[in-house]
């Protein structure tokens, strides 16, 4: 099945109208999509798996819990948590050029355990990601990927969903080869604003975790914030709207209107249209508070 049919349910028809499917001069020009938690859950049931099988394959004792590796997302990036993890081991190679190497090694290894894993179907997506596509696709705003995973982890697992065409259903893919510091370091949206030839407000970015949050907000992208496992009780603050996944409405703030059903693009528009307002009348209106 080609990759229109999958996300979209048929060839794409733009609508009349601006390049957003609304109306021209629309506010909301695209949706950048972070990928490891906000996509799937690919922290606990993918990378974390994919490590041991790593650390197993060397010969090595350790194993990661979801407890630690939790406390581990506080690096960003694989190969950076690696390193992070062998500095607080006493059986760790003493040096730093053998832990860069041995990091290197693990990381390598990990990724092609990842990819069988999504491959045998072991990663589904979270539950309200593909409808939420299909919508943007059917009016034809533009989405972007904006990751700090690896390219070959992003493809494994939108190979699997979307099919082997699905870089056509995106305007940009910025991944972790592509920047140079990865999140929260704001430079993946910069780069990803870049290619699309818009301003940060013209954006909004969906994301699960305070890192990837704070660096849209580096950015200037206003953020909906998707809560995942293992953020599912993290302070958040400056998001435009907190919930608990797309697959509901229910559990917002602020409530989007309706019954409930999974989150819409009209939803989404409804928040960034509201930010797009109150962001007149600087102040502490402006965001969902890190008590919400």
């Amino acid at each position: 099945m080609s990759w229109h049919n999958r996300l979209a349910g048929g060839p794409h028809r733009a609508p009349p109208g601006g390049p957003c499917g609304g109306p021209p001069g629309s506010a909301l020009q695209a949706l950048l999509w972070d990928v490891d938690g906000t996509l799937a859950e690919t922290e606990r049931d993918g990378h974390r798996v994919a490590f041991n099988q790593a650390f197993e394959a060397l010969g090595l004792p350790w194993r990661w819990d979801e407890a630690h590796y939790g406390e581990l997302l506080a690096v960003t990036g694989g190969r950076e948590r690696l390193l992070a993890d062998m500095a607080m081991r006493a059986d760790a190679p003493p040096t730093a050029g053998e832990r860069e190497a041995l990091a290197r090694e693990l990381h390598a290894r990990k990724n092609r355990f990842y990819a069988t894993l999504v491959g045998d179907g072991a990663i589904p997506l979270r539950p309200g990601v593909a409808a939420l596509m299909a919508g943007c696709r059917a009016v034809g705003l533009r989405m972007a990927i904006t990751t700090t995973t690896s390219r070959a982890n992003v493809d494994a697992l939108l190979r699997v969903h979307l099919g082997p065409g699905w870089r056509e259903a995106f305007a940009a893919v910025v991944c972790g080869e592509d920047v140079q510091r990865k999140k929260p370091d704001p430079e993946v949206f910069q780069r990803a604003l870049g290619q699309l030839a818009i301003g940060p407000l013209q954006a909004l970015a969906i994301e699960d975790s305070p890192g990837g949050l704070a660096a849209a907000r580096a950015a200037g992208v206003p953020v909906v914030f998707t809560r995942s496992a293992y953020f599912a009780e993290a302070p958040v603050d400056n998001a435009i709207a907190i919930g608990p996944g797309l697959h509901t409405r229910a559990g917002w703030l602020p409530p989007p209107r309706g019954a409930d059903g999974p989150v819409t693009l009209e939803d989404l528009r409804g928040w960034h249209a509201a930010m797009a307002f109150v962001s007149q009348f600087p102040g502490p209106a402006a965001g969902v508070g890190a008590d919400a």
